[in-house]
């Protein structure tokens, strides 16, 4: 009678190395400085820091910007730039939230990955080894807290500046009235609160793309674009109700955080579009990542 050999074990996983641990590859802090020295950073920085004493200057040189909508019996935040330091904070934001905050967010998180990529570090990043998931998610964390350092720094300095320059007072409404001082910034930390998830799209756009380009700029410049292109699509009134879904459509959905009485429905529509929409990219960045093949 023939015996019957028994079949081979399967072969098993190779033991990992000791003290290896996937959720300590690729720090937080070690992330966050490596993008904390890089140049771009610190240019990005020093703009941001500069425009509310260049707008001091342009304020000054072109005169009180309020006699200007004398008689004509409309008021904007521009003609009540120079009434206070919180109303001084406001413009700023209402100036830049439009476009220069787009181009941090989308230089932060559009950088991370094809910036890797361009360098040809990202594979031995990955042969570390750092899970893909990790290396998405660490890049991902310190570019959306990069963003949001970028635009907290800009109100904090245009209020600091606008109360050096015009002093510290209540928030003039263009609407008409007032807000006290001390309302006042909390309804400014609002109106940054919401910029930031407004931005989401952008940044989500950005990193989507990262993943999927080895070139920086490709990736940054196709966000910024995408972004114009949404904001110009939302001028299109012939569209109708199909506004509502772009999310340029409630980029200054903030204005109802600088009412007599905050208003929250424009804004939590606002922030559901926002949101949908990153978390759809988000989604691609990582499925699509996973997959790819990595050869730079």
């Amino acid at each position: 009678m023939t015996a019957v050999t028994p079949p081979a074990p399967a072969p098993s996983e190779p033991p990992a190395a000791p003290g290896y641990r996937t959720h300590r590859t690729l720090p937080l802090r070690v992330e966050a400085l490596r993008q904390l020295k890089r140049r771009r950073t610190l240019v990005i920085a020093a703009i941001l820091t500069l425009l509310p004493f260049v707008l001091v200057v342009a304020f000054a040189i072109g005169g009180d910007p309020s006699s200007r909508s004398r008689g004509t019996g409309r008021i904007s935040l521009i003609d009540t730039a120079t009434a206070s330091g919180s109303n001084f904070a406001a413009t700023v934001l209402f100036v830049s939230a439009g476009f220069l905050l787009v181009v941090p967010v989308a230089l932060f998180c559009g950088d991370t990955v094809a910036s890797e990529a361009s360098w040809s570090s990202l594979r031995y990043l990955l042969a570390a080894p750092v899970p893909r998931a990790r290396l998405l998610l660490s890049k991902l964390t310190i570019g959306l807290l990069s963003s949001a350092a970028a635009m907290v720094l800009l109100p904090l300095v245009a209020l600091a500046v606008g109360t050096a320059a015009y002093g510290w007072g209540p928030l003039q409404l263009p609407t008409g009235g007032a807000l006290p001082a001390g309302e006042a910034v909390p309804r400014l930390a609002v109106v940054v609160g919401y910029l930031f998830v407004s931005q989401l799209v952008t940044a989500a756009l950005a990193f989507w793309l990262s993943t999927v380009t080895d070139a920086p700029l490709g990736a940054v410049g196709g966000a910024v674009g995408l972004t114009i292109v949404g904001t110009v699509l939302d001028q299109v009134t012939a569209l109708g109700d199909w506004r509502d879904f772009l999310p340029a459509h409630w980029q200054f959905a903030w204005a109802d955080a600088l009412q007599p009485q905050l208003e929250w429905p424009g804004m939590i529509q606002g922030s559901a579009v926002s949101v949908a929409y990153a978390l759809v990219l988000f989604a691609l960045a990582f499925r699509g990542f996973a997959k790819k093949d990595v050869v730079s």
